[in-house]
This record gives structure tokens, C-alpha cells and sequence, in this order.
């Protein structure tokens, strides 16, 4: 079909000479498929319909076939409900027997998007980009890419009347026919908040999607860092706020990376020193101490800080806070070169379980639900290996969903214990993961959700993320400040966190994630609005004066 005419779309409406209602009586059945189709009238018609698919959308917007709030309900529909919506509605035919197949099938594919790209064509997965939330299009661009579909499912309807329904078998393996490489090297720091992609080597998760990954220990998060831009390793085991330093050149150089999937909410803790038990109560006691670290740009230091002004003190003058390799923490809390730290996890337990330190506070306390880290690639590996990026997110976001599982916990502490991976008594790592735990202060705590393994980047995460890198400046050269507010932060998280990919892989491995994108936060001692972070910052500074 062929769009020429440029002519006003009310005067085309007039020319077909019929009112709405009247669309269904002059359609007449498909000789090949039975369906519903144009007539020559009709077809005459639509031949003066612009040619750009955006202003033919708009010129239905004129019309009155799309109204207001179908536009704004368009707004919240993601790329992979499209997708599977179009898809069983097609090939489906609405027989929930054979969408059941179809879903089947699907799976057995690799996933929905193989499976439509084999319906429609290689490229039929780029109509449906979630080009609202991921690029900052506009929703014209959503409406062309809707009118796209529209046009997909209906070439696709004369497709005939299909084959009887097949048997298949649930545990056959999963194509991996497209995978661009499978010998792949993860980097990872040896602590909990990893066990996702850790425990994906020796419980198999990789292999069920036809990788060969050896997950590999890094010294530190600075040579994490390194190691990405340097282009060492194939993806990373990496702090929430390092892809959005990274990108934004906070730190270090720009360097494109994303964040594909969250490893682990909660799971760290503020350990003190031995010596000072008894001393410690609220924030304000920690006035004098050097306080340690994993890294600047982590979960650890904005929440520290966080709490440390609620108490008064200046954390970069009251304090001195200092980046410390999660695995030295213990020595150099020992050796007296600082004084507390808020680390990940085994390395509270392990100062419990060494007699060196006591645990002041889980930081689920000062945030239930907190992000910590992730699980990233860089742009480059992503755009050169597009499959395999999607195969080995899909594999950590199942891992996720089986650790979140409390039954499936000390299996898991057994298996990532070992020397290779994080080299701690199972004890010490079981303690973490089941949440039964001695404080160190004499108390036996029951905290299931210690740690616990949800994959879903919600985009109000990278907001607060990107709020605090404002607040605190931590390069000390106001260009977080300049750069997050004049991106919007809504378009920083959106460009970073790969919030639909991750519903989207998750919902095929059979989990349910959240279609929201953005949700408010509840913390110890504030509320996050993500769609006001600049309020928020302004509140926080007023109410503790940093």
C-alpha cells in the first residue's frame, strides 16, 4: 500500500463519505483467511493517507479513531506486552489452547522476541523498542511504531488456518542457535550482594543457556572499573551507582555502561570496631571515626552519608570516610585504620564471627528494599553481542528468582562459599543468606530478608541514586550537579537502567514483575518522591543542613 495525498485529513474523512459507525458495514470477508478486510473503496481511501506513518497516527488522532485516553493508556504499555499481545493475537487466534502452545513454544525459542522475530521478520523487534521510556521519544514515534504493529498483524493474519496443536517437551534445552559468543569471563567482588552470578557457575544457570562463564574474582571496585573501560572482561558484577558514574564521566572517564539487572536489595551493615562497644547509639556518635567504604560511587557511602546527617555531622567534615577493598575491612578495622565500616556482607558477619567488630545497624533498617549491586555490560559489548548480553542477564535474573527462595538459601551459601568464590566458612555465608545471626552485641536475630535477590532496576532507583551524587559532590567539582539536572534525571535512569529488559526476561522465566517503572521509597527518615528528586535534596539540606 501506498501513501501519497497530503490533503487535509478532515477533507479526506468527507470524501469517503461515511460516518464511523458505519467503518464495519463495509468491510467484506478475505477470500484467503475469512478475516475482515478493506474494500476497494476503503482501499482507494486509505491510498491518500500521508506516507509517513506518524502523520497518517495523526491525522487518525484527528479523526477520532484514537482518543485521549486510549493515547494516554498507549503511554504505559511496554515493549514486551506489545509484543505478546500482537503475537497471541496473531498467531494465536485467541485459542487459549493454542496461546498456551504458543507461549510454550516461545520459551523453547529463547524467548518471546526470537520467536516474533521468526514470525515477522529479524528486524520486526525494533517496531517495538519501548521508545517512551528508553531514548526519550517522543509519542509520535510511539504512535508510528503501534501503527507498525498494526500493519505486522495484519499481513500476518492471512497466514491460513495453521497445524494442530504438538506435544513438546518441558525440559528440552533452550536454542541458543544465536548466541554471538559462549565463552564468556564475569567479574565479580567476593561478597553476598553477588550470588546471583556467582552461584550461576556451579548451580548451572549459565549452561541452561548455553553459556561456558567462569565467573572471575577482582581485587577491588576501582579495578572493576578499570577493568570494564578497558574492555578485559565480557560483563561485570558492579555497584548500582557505577554504570551511572561511569556513563556520566563521574570519577573517571565517560564510558557507556549499563545496568541490566539488580543483584541484591539489602544486605549490608555497619559494622564498629570491637573497642567501641557500649559507645554507640545514633549517628552523632560516630563524630571523630574514619569510617570505611567499598567504593565512592556505591549504595554504602550515599547511605552512610544519608545517615550521618540525620545525626548532625558533616560527613565530609566530621568524619573521614575512606574506600576500603571489602576483603582488607576486617584487617585494617583490626590494625585500628578505622573505626567502623559500612560493607557488605559476609565481611559484618565475619567481624562478629572473628570477635573483631559488632553490627550497629542493617542497612535494610535505614532503607528496606534497597538496591545495592548489579548486574552490567558496557554499551560495546551490548551492541556486539546483543544475544549472548540477553542469554546471560536471563540466566542471572533466574538465579535471582531461585535464591529469593529462603528454601533454596543454604544450598546456595554451599555452593558460592567455596575458595574460587567467596573463600568463608559456609557458616558465616548461611548466617547472611538465611538471616539467623548473632550480632555481636549478644543478640540472636531472626531477619529473613537480611538479604534477599529481586532483579527488577526500578527507575526511582537511579533517581535517588542520581540525587545524592548531586547533594554530596563527591568529586568536588559541582559537575554531577551540572550534568544529572540538565540531563533530567528521569532521562539519565532511563538511558542506563534497562528497567523493560528486565520485566521483560523476568516475566519469561516465569517471575512477575512490577509494570511500573517508578514507585515512591520509604526510608528511615524521609519519603523519595522520584518525580521531584530536586525538592527532595532541597528538603534534606534544609532539614540537616548538608
Amino acid at each position: 500500500m501506498v501513501f501519497t495525498s497530503t490533503a487535509p485529513a478532515n477533507q479526506r474523512w468527507d470524501n469517503l463519505n461515511c460516518d464511523r459507525g458505519e467503518l464495519s458495514d463495509l468491510q467484506l470477508a478475505c477470500i484467503i483467511c475469512g478475516g475482515q478486510h478493506l474494500t476497494s473503496d476503503h482501499l482507494a481511501f486509505m491510498q491518500t493517507m500521508p506516507k509517513d506513518p506518524v502523520d497518517m497516527v495523526d491525522d487518525l488522532v484527528k479523526m477520532g479513531l484514537y482518543k485521549d485516553n486510549q493515547l494516554r493508556a498507549a503511554d504505559g504499555i511496554n515493549a514486551y506486552e506489545l509484543r505478546k499481545a500482537l503475537f497471541l493475537k496473531t498467531v494465536g487466534r485467541s485459542d487459549p489452547k493454542r496461546e498456551k502452545l504458543i507461549l510454550a513454544l516461545c520459551k523453547q525459542a529463547g524467548g518471546l522476541e526470537n520467536a516474533f522475530a521468526a514470525a515477522f521478520g529479524p528486524q520486526a523487534g525494533l517496531f517495538f523498542a519501548d521508545s517512551i521510556r528508553s531514548g526519550g521519544a517522543s509519542r509520535r514515534e510511539f504512535l508510528k511504531n503501534m501503527a507498525v504493529g498494526a500493519a505486522l498483524v495484519t499481513l500476518a493474519s492471512c497466514g491460513g488456518g495453521g497445524e494442530p496443536p504438538v506435544e513438546i517437551d518441558p525440559d528440552e534445552p533452550i536454542s541458543t542457535d544465536n548466541l554471538e559468543k559462549t565463552e564468556l569471563q564475569v567479574g565479580f567482588i567476593p561478597i553476598t550482594c553477588a550470588t546471583p552470578i556467582i552461584m550461576s557457575e556451579p548451580l548451572g544457570f549459565y549452561e541452561k543457556y548455553g553459556l561456558n562463564a567462569k565467573v572471575v574474582k577482582m581485587p577491588s571496585w576501582g579495578a572493576v572499573r578499570d577493568s570494564a573501560i578497558a574492555g578485559e572482561l565480557d560483563a561485570y558484577h558492579m555497584l548500582a551507582p557505577m554504570p551511572i558514574a561511569m556513563t556520566l564521566g563521574l570519577g573517571s572517564a565517560s564510558f557507556g555502561v549499563k545496568l541490566a539487572s539488580i543483584e541484591n536489595i539489602n544486605g549490608q551493615a555497619i559494622t564498629v570496631a570491637e573497642r567501641y562497644k557500649g559507645q554507640i547509639n545514633g549517628p552523632a556518635d560516630f563524630k571523630g571515626f574514619t569510617i570505611g567504604v567499598p567504593f565512592p560511587y556505591s549504595m554504602h557511602n550515599l547511605l552512610l552519608r544519608y545517615y550521618l546527617a540525620t545525626g548532625g555531622l558533616d560527613p565530609d567534615v566530621d568524619v573521614k570516610i575512606r574506600p576500603v577493598p571489602p576483603p582488607d575491612s576486617i584487617a585494617q578495622m583490626v590494625a585500628g585504620d578505622i573505626d567502623a565500616y559500612l560493607m557488605p556482607d559476609p565481611f559484618n558477619q565475619r567481624a562478629v564471627y572473628e570477635g573483631a567488630g559488632f553490627i550497629h545497624m542493617l542497612t535494610k533498617e535505614l532503607w528496606p528494599g534497597h538496591p545495592c549491586c548489579a548486574f552490567a555490560a558496557s554499551d560495546q559489548w551490548i551492541s556486539e553481542n546483543p544475544n549472548t548480553f540477553r542469554a546471560l542477564n536471563k540466566s542471572i535474573i533466574e538465579a535471582a528468582g531461585y535464591a529469593r527462595d529462603p528454601k533454596n538459601r543454604p544450598e546456595i551459601a554451599t555452593a558460592i562459599s567455596e575458595r574460587a568464590f567467596l573463600n568463608q566458612p559456609v557458616e558465616v555465608v548461611e548466617a547472611v543468606l538465611t538471616g539467623e545471626f548473632e550480632d555481636g552485641q549478644g543478640n540472636t536475630l531472626s531477619v529473613p530478608d537480611r538479604i534477599d535477590f529481586d532483579p527488577y532496576p526500578w527507575q526511582g532507583f537511579a533517581n535517588w541514586i542520581s540525587s545524592q551524587l548531586v547533594r554530596w559532590d563527591l568529586q568536588g567539582d559541582g559537575k554531577a550537579a551540572q550534568i544529572i539536572p540538565e540531563k533530567g534525571y528521569d532521562a539519565v535512569g532511563q538511558d542506563i537502567f534497562l528497567t523493560d529488559l528486565a520485566r521483560e526476561l523476568a516475566t519469561e522465566v516465569g517471575q512477575n514483575p512490577p509494570t511500573e517503572i517508578y514507585r515512591t521509597e520509604t526510608l528511615k527518615f524521609d519519603s523519595f518522591d522520584p518525580a521531584d528528586p530536586g525538592a527532595y535534596i532541597e528538603k534534606q539540606i534544609d532539614e540537616y543542613g548538608v
